[in-house]
């Protein structure tokens, strides 16, 4: 009975990753908290992200192989406010280990943590491709990823108890250099604040907040879905006389009407990153914000 208890006991400690010295593996829906995971968890973690920076998350299959990742991870960070309702409970529902259920500690959804916006009065699909939810692009607010590195830091804390003073003092570290970055882009954003966009789809809500641009108009009349030839002859008459100093898109969005508008009125087509990776300069979250600022400053002096 005793070797019973002594090899179960064994058996715990061997799948506590701050005993064996494993490290903690998480699983980032999105490359921008993987990016985050990356920066918190240092050495102590291995990190997945489950799409890249050029692939829009709302359109992706639970492949087997994030299936597998999803089954061994002790963490699983995403945004949330349904962006991956059509893969993200399939994971869950195939062997996703009880720690990154719903509920647990080592289930992370950003949008749980900050303010989201753009939550819809009504829903209904005829409106296209809305979220309930509310807007949930919100790691465009760098203000937010502030936010969500405590929350993940607190997450690994009671995920890995031992090596909680390492996570802290790389949330330290990483505290203390964003807010440094984030008050060098406020002086960049002062001087983009009131210059006009038109934007492919809304998903720049945060980034347009944050920054003071204005949006005139999308070229998407219903979310999600590739505009018409009427809509977007209604688009150029309003933009026409706008002012509006760039058209911008994800690497991920259709480029012919973009191009078609640009086109029409002169005005530049602009590709954010959007995500890390988005763009090749977009390595990491602190360049993310450079790139996308730089590429709108750029934007803004061509006229």
């Amino acid at each position: 009975m005793k070797r019973t208890v002594l090899a179960a006991a064994v058996a715990v400690a061997l799948l506590s990753p701050a005993v064996a010295g494993a490290q903690v593996r998480i699983l980032a829906c999105e490359p921008e908290w993987a990016a985050l995971a990356e920066e918190i968890g240092g050495k102590d973690v291995v990190v997945h992200s489950a799409t890249h920076g050029r692939q829009d998350a709302h359109h992706i299959r639970a492949r087997p192989s994030l299936i597998a990742k999803v089954r061994s991870a002790k963490i699983l960070f995403c945004t949330g406010a349904d962006l991956e309702v059509g893969w993200l409970p399939i994971l869950l529902e195939r062997g996703a280990g009880r720690i990154v259920q719903p509920g647990q500690p080592g289930h992370i959804l950003a949008a749980d943590h900050v303010k989201v916006l753009d939550r819809p009065t009504v829903v209904d699909r005829r409106l296209g491709d809305i979220h309930p939810a509310g807007n949930p692009h919100v790691h465009l607010d760098p203000r937010n990823v502030a936010i969500l590195a405590e929350v993940l830091t607190g997450r690994l804390e009671q995920i890995d108890p031992d090596r909680a003073a390492a996570y802290r003092q790389r949330l330290a570290s990483f505290q203390e250099r964003w807010a440094r970055a984030m008050a060098g882009w406020r002086e960049r954003t002062e001087k983009l604040r009131g210059i006009k966009i038109i934007v492919h789809h809304k998903a720049w809500v945060y980034l347009l907040r944050w920054s003071g641009l204005k949006r005139v108009t999308a070229l998407e009349r219903v979310s999600g879905v590739p505009p018409t030839a009427s809509h977007l002859v209604r688009v150029l008459e309003r933009v026409r006389n706008a002012n509006a100093k760039a058209i911008i898109r994800a690497p991920f969005d259709p480029k012919d009407a973009s191009d078609w508008l640009s086109g029409k009125t002169g005005i530049p087509v602009v590709e954010l990153p959007f995500t890390v990776g988005g763009r090749p300069e977009a390595t990491d979250l602190f360049s993310l914000f450079d790139s996308t600022l730089g590429l709108l400053e750029e934007a803004r002096d061509r006229s």
